[in-house]
C-alpha cells in the first residue's frame, strides 16, 4: 500500500495526464477536474474520465468541480466566445487571449480545501513555464507563492504541498516522460477549439504537435 495520497488537478490534457502518471508512482491518487466554461469542457471531462479510469481511480476520489464564475467574468477567448481563438504563433511575445484571469489560482484554491478534507499531503499540476503559451500562474514563482500561502491559510496539523513535476520541461521531453511512464496518451485532449477533431492550429495544439515531432513519436489523436 502507498502510504501517502496525492491530489492531482487533471484537465484531460497531455500535461496533466503525464503529471497523473508520475504522482501514480509514489502516490494513492485523488484526481480533481474543473469545468470553468471553457469552450471544450465537455471533451475534456470525457478525457478526464477516460484517464480516472485508465489509473483505476475509485469514484469517491474524483471530483468533478464547475467554477463557472469564470466564464461570466470572461477575458479570455477559452470562456468568451466573442473573443477569437487565435491562430498559434508560438514566437508571441506578450500573454495570449487564451489566459485565463488567475485560473489556477481558483483552482489551487479548490485543490487546497479538498486535500485538506480527504489527508492528501501534495497536490500535482502539471503547469510548465519553459515551453509553454506565456501564462504568469505557470511560473514557478507563483507556485512558491501558493505553497507559502497554504501554510499560513490551513490548520497548523496539515501539511499540504503543491508539486509542479513538469514546471522546467520542454513538451518534447514531456511526450518522451509520457511514453517512459505508459501514460495513456492517445486518451488525452489539447485543443482550444474543438471537440471533435482538434483543429492542429491554436497554441495548445501546435505546441503539442511540436513536441511530439522534437520526440520523433506519432500524436496518437485525430487532427483536422
Amino acid at each position: 500500500m502507498k502510504a501517502e495520497l496525492a491530489v492531482v488537478l487533471a484537465s484531460g490534457g497531455m500535461d496533466s495526464c503525464v503529471t497523473v502518471a508520475i504522482a501514480a508512482q509514489d502516490y494513492d491518487l485523488a484526481l480533481m477536474h474543473v469545468r470553468y466554461g471553457q469552450r471544450t469542457q465537455c471533451r475534456e471531462l470525457e478525457a478526464f474520465r477516460n484517464i480516472a479510469d485508465h489509473y483505476r481511480v475509485p469514484k469517491d476520489r474524483r471530483l468533478v468541480a464547475n467554477i463557472d464564475h469564470l466564464r461570466r467574468i470572461g477575458g479570455s477567448s477559452l470562456t468568451d466566445k466573442s473573443i477569437d481563438i487565435a491562430e498559434a504563433d508560438l514566437d508571441r511575445e506578450g500573454i495570449p487571449s487564451s489566459y485565463v484571469p488567475f485560473r489556477n489560482a481558483n483552482m489551487l484554491s479548490m485543490a487546497v480545501s479538498w486535500a485538506e478534507v480527504i489527508g492528501a499531503t501534495r497536490i500535482f499540476i502539471g503547469a510548465v513555464e519553459e515551453d509553454s503559451s506565456g501564462y504568469p500562474d505557470c511560473r514557478r514563482e507563483f507556485y512558491d507563492a501558493f505553497n507559502r500561502l497554504i501554510d499560513v491559510g490551513t490548520r497548523p496539523e496539515t501539511q499540504i504541498e503543491i508539486v509542479t513535476p513538469l514546471i522546467a520541461m520542454k513538451k518534447s521531453e514531456i511526450v518522451a516522460r509520457g511514453i517512459e511512464l505508459e501514460a495513456p496518451l492517445h486518451l488525452t485532449w489539447s485543443c482550444y477549439r474543438s471537440e471533435a477533431k482538434a483543429c492542429g492550429r491554436c497554441d495548445s495544439c501546435t505546441l503539442r504537435l511540436r513536441g511530439f515531432r522534437e520526440a520523433g513519436v506519432e500524436d496518437p489523436i485525430d487532427y483536422e
